[in-house]
């Protein structure tokens, strides 16, 4: 029961690290773009503050160089130097933006803007009040100090970096809090499962035994038909039985390897499904070649009955099952109810139903699922509503696929 138990943790981890990781990509996605905008944040912050040291420091350059300039063209033409400086460089433009003198390495690319950086340097535009010289632009240009550019990066980088776990560490957490219930629950209908198993053993076994004994020889019309639906009936638990033992013990049995012969298999099987199938008036066709394949037996009897029961369980009324065996592969098709587009990818998983008409634990095509990626197989659905439903296991190809 520990074996077990401990099993069934280790296919709801698997299941619930594949739910966490699903959460934590989306999770991560959303934590990134916050981060994100609040970096785009910061870093208009940082350069807002940037501007407003250079606007500071520009604008007292710009006043020294218009004094400079007052006085040059006070004097002019006697003086004609354009004044210079070695901690910044100045041009001069008219009211038609045309340059009258200019000593920058970059040419300006506004007038309308106050203060802006290009090209690795930082422009102040100032507009003269008095046009000295003709001029009505006064540019500063200074090279621009990176420093704060690396500072900013750093400081997303590191404090980021930092929220960034922070903030994974919580999701985590929570996600892991709000999966418990969920694990609860599970691990209490794998109990369940076990313990009603365990339970079912000996009636069954006793069920079908007495019916095998029983004289029908004596009774009437009326009674042997109460009789086969009984034995129908006993028939079904036995196999719901069968579906509960290899999901509850199935990891403690050997697997046992051998060339079974799958025609064989499946004739001795329909014995088995056609007094089932008998009480819907299913009409069976089997188109059956010889295949033997290297394959445990209880596995490969597992996914035939578990195809041609719920071919069975899911038909109309004097429907049809057409089962197919070639060397590439094993079909049951039916003309049943169909199954929703919307319902067949996730038709395979452990307790999923996809009709809540019919009984069942949602287990049987889980356990054909798993059996199939154990070997390598490739299972695919076709399947349309009120037509029909046919699955298809491909020996050949490597792979689960719908």
């Amino acid at each position: 029961m520990l074996v077990s138990r401990s099993k069934d943790i280790n296919l709801f981890r698997q299941s619930e690290k594949v739910s966490l990781i699903r959460f934590l990509v989306l999770y991560t996605i959303l934590v990134a773009s916050l981060l994100l905008l609040i970096s785009i944040f910061y870093y208009q912050s940082q350069e807002k503050l940037m501007y407003a040291q250079y606007t500071k420091l520009l604008n007292t350059y710009a006043n020294s160089q218009i004094k400079k300039l007052k006085n040059l063209h006070h004097y002019f033409p006697q003086q004609t130097r354009y004044p210079r400086s070695t901690k910044f460089k100045s041009a001069i433009y008219d009211s038609e933006e045309s340059r009258i003198f200019s000593l920058l390495e970059k040419e300006p690319q506004y007038f309308d803007n106050k203060i802006y950086r290009t090209d690795g340097k930082i422009h102040l535009v100032h507009t003269l009040d008095t046009y000295y010289l003709g001029a009505k632009y006064l540019i500063i240009e200074v090279d621009e100090d990176r420093t704060w550019i690396e500072n900013t990066a750093r400081n997303i980088l590191f404090l980021g970096g930092i929220a960034f776990i922070i903030i994974t560490i919580f999701g985590i957490f929570f996600v892991k809090l709000f999966l418990k219930p969920m694990r609860d629950a599970i691990l209490l209908l794998d109990d369940f499962i076990k313990d009603t198993t365990h339970e079912l053993n000996t009636p069954i076994s006793a069920i079908l035994n007495n019916i095998e004994m029983i004289d029908t020889s004596l009774m009437s019309e009326k009674n042997k038909k109460r009789l086969t639906r009984i034995d129908i009936a006993s028939k079904s638990v036995s196999l719901l039985y069968q579906d509960l033992t290899y999901f509850a013990l199935g990891h403690k049995m050997p697997k046992k390897d051998e060339e079974i012969d799958i025609k064989a298999l499946i004739l001795n099987r329909m014995e088995y499904f056609f007094a089932i199938g008998n009480s819907k008036n299913i009409k069976f066709i089997l188109n059956l070649e010889e295949v033997y394949l290297f394959i445990d037996k209880a596995k490969i009897t597992r996914v035939i009955d578990n195809l041609v029961s719920n071919a069975i369980k899911y038909n109309k009324r004097n429907g049809t099952i057409t089962i197919d065996l070639t060397q590439m592969g094993f079909s049951v098709k039916d003309s049943g109810i169909g199954i929703p587009k919307d319902k067949i990818e996730s038709m395979f998983d452990r307790y999923s139903r996809f009709n809540n008409i019919e009984g069942g634990f949602g287990i049987g095509l889980h356990l054909v699922k798993s059996i199939v990626v154990e070997y390598g197989f490739a299972i695919k659905v076709q399947s349309s509503l009120d037509v029909g439903t046919q699955i298809y296991v491909d020996f050949r190809s490597k792979g689960y696929t719908l």
